[in-house]
């Protein structure tokens, strides 16, 4: 399937809202965890408006809340923006507690629709890879870089790989599954 310029748009507009961004600790531009997203999304057989969903997951939770939804809505349409609003566990500046918002998100994972899971999923084995690569690298001081820690980070990914085991089973939930496995503890 080709992409339109619609994606091509969707590009530019997710570099320019993250443009600041680096990945957690990194130095790594943001920009090229989100192009890993709408990669996997692709590859996994996505449509164009789960790949565009993939670059612009975090625009809502990162850059601007509603405000930014709203313009994803007017810009890439309402399949976009629903999958957008699905992958955001918060709408609030600044951010509720970390524990209690992960526990809210994983709690409505089942009843997502599956365009929206495909691109959680991608976004979650793509965070879950570069966890895993830092800590072979870094070791235990890389989570320090994370508000859950440790033992909260190792938790979440942990629960995820179950949840996506059961609502979206395939190749990505066993690229999530085997990265998950290989975290410490």
């Amino acid at each position: 399937m080709p992409l339109s310029r619609l994606y091509d748009e969707a590009l530019v507009y997710a570099s320019e809202l993250h443009r600041t961004q680096v990945r957690k600790g990194s130095g790594i531009p943001y920009i090229a965890h989100l192009l890993s997203v709408s990669s996997r999304v692709l590859t996994a057989g996505g449509t164009e408006a789960q790949a565009i969903g993939g670059l612009l997951h975090d625009a809502a939770e990162d850059q601007g809340g509603q405000t930014a939804l709203d313009a994803i809505r007017r810009r890439f349409g309402n399949d976009v923006a629903q999958i957008v609003a699905d992958c955001t566990d918060s709408w609030v500046e600044p951010k509720p507690a970390w524990h209690p918002r992960k526990e809210t998100y994983l709690s409505t994972l089942p009843r997502k629709p599956a365009s929206s899971l495909l691109v959680s999923l991608a976004d979650k084995v793509d965070n879950a890879e570069a966890i895993l690569n830092d800590y072979r690298n870094i070791g235990d001081d890389l989570w320090a870089r994370f508000t859950g820690g440790r033992d909260g980070t190792v938790w979440y990914y942990r629960k995820l790989s179950e949840i996506f085991k059961v609502v979206l089973p395939g190749t990505l939930a066993q690229q999530l599954a085997v990265t998950v496995s290989h975290f410490p503890g």
